[in-house]
């Protein structure tokens, strides 16, 4: 087992390596800054292979009902909203500055995890404690956060807002649409797990009993019934969705015509690197499956920031990248402290596994 864990988290940092390295070539080295068209290619490409895939038996799409494709549209929006919005992002930012502000979306939802997160239990007599929250509540203790690990937050969270000060390569729609993909990533997880909590409480907290009406019940029943859609469906529905939406966008925002100037439009590097580009980001999207099911969550993070270090530091000897002194410091800070502070604990047993949405890489940014 572990033997089969090392591999699966060494298949997950080449992909993830390998994945960033060819997006960024095609984005700044080609100059192809035409998300829709890009993402639409990637998300197409994705899209058949997880297809064939499941017509050979290789990978299982369950059959969802209307109502759960309905419930996952919205994601579904989010997600084509990072990969559009990672995509120009990526192409006018160095890859280890992309990678630090995308890791403040990981700062953000750690600490709403540890700080704002709540979750009831029912105890004898119908009281309630409180857990998850560094915050003291009436009905019961709760598990305090310690202030070194709140100080290191800040600290990550600044080192981070100084990165546009000291970036020699400062590009001011780059980072306006790194926000952008941060606030999609992190409004998914807020969403996604504000849905799985909210399903979980009501379950847990609320027999059958105090709903004596009949339509109240039913009404239960409905919000008890669990997420029909797996990682592969959910991926195969953004998939499905992002080609749509990214092919009805390409003619408004004028890549569709804009494109036939690419001067290496007929070029066979340019064919290459997009054709590995789409088939990296599903070799990705499985590895990350694979990843998430095979470990704990901080087993699964600390290979997820191994692979984040060996991108950011492999771009540097490939690209043209200015790094000065402060920058330097400002991206060593955030990453020495994020190891000891943000990496959830890897003792935690494979059933918590929390189910994040893939990095901008494993969404093909």
């Amino acid at each position: 087992m572990c033997v089969r864990r090392c591999l699966a988290g060494l298949t997950f940092c080449t992909c993830y390596l390998a994945s960033y390295l060819t997006n960024k070539y095609v984005l700044s080295v080609l100059k192809f800054t035409y998300p829709t068209l890009f993402q639409g290619w990637q998300t197409l490409i994705g899209g058949l292979l997880l297809h064939v895939s499941w017509k050979l038996g290789w990978a299982e799409i369950n059959s969802s009902s209307r109502s759960d494709v309905s419930t996952w549209l919205p994601a579904s929006v989010l997600f084509v909203g990072i990969i559009y919005a990672g995509s120009r992002a990526l192409s006018k930012l160095a890859i280890p500055v992309f990678l630090t502000l995308h890791n403040v979306a990981e700062v953000i939802l750690c600490g709403h995890q540890k700080c704002f997160q709540k979750e009831w239990s029912r105890l004898p007599g119908r009281r309630h404690s409180f857990q998850g929250s560094c915050f003291r509540h009436p009905f019961g203790s709760a598990n305090k956060t310690s202030p070194a690990k709140i100080c290191s937050a800040l600290f990550l969270l600044a080192a981070a807002g100084c990165l546009p000060f000291n970036d020699p390569q400062f590009d001011p729609g780059g980072y306006f649409w790194a926000v952008i993909h941060l606030f999609c990533v992190v409004y998914l997880v807020f969403s996604k797990n504000g849905e799985k909590r909210s399903r979980s409480l009501c379950q847990k907290h609320c027999p059958s009993a105090a709903y004596p009406k009949k339509w109240a019940y039913k009404i239960l029943q409905k919000a008890q019934k669990p997420n029909a859609l797996s990682d592969i469906d959910q991926q195969y529905l953004n998939y499905t969705f992002s080609v749509v939406l990214l092919a009805l966008a390409s003619h408004p925002t004028g890549d569709l015509f804009s494109v036939l100037d690419f001067p290496f439009l007929y070029f066979y590097r340019f064919h290459g690197s997009c054709c590995a580009s789409g088939l990296l980001g599903f070799f990705l999207m499985l590895s990350t499956v694979k990843l998430k099911s095979l470990m704990a969550p901080g087993q699964c993070a600390a290979w997820i920031f191994f692979a984040k270090v060996i991108t950011a530091g492999s771009s540097v000897l490939l690209f043209d990248t200015i790094l000065t002194s402060a920058t330097v410091g400002c991206l060593m800070n955030f990453h020495k402290l994020i190891i000891p502070n943000l990496l959830p604990p890897a003792s935690r047993s494979r059933d918590s596994i929390a189910h994040t949405p893939f990095s901008p890489s494993s969404a093909q940014a």
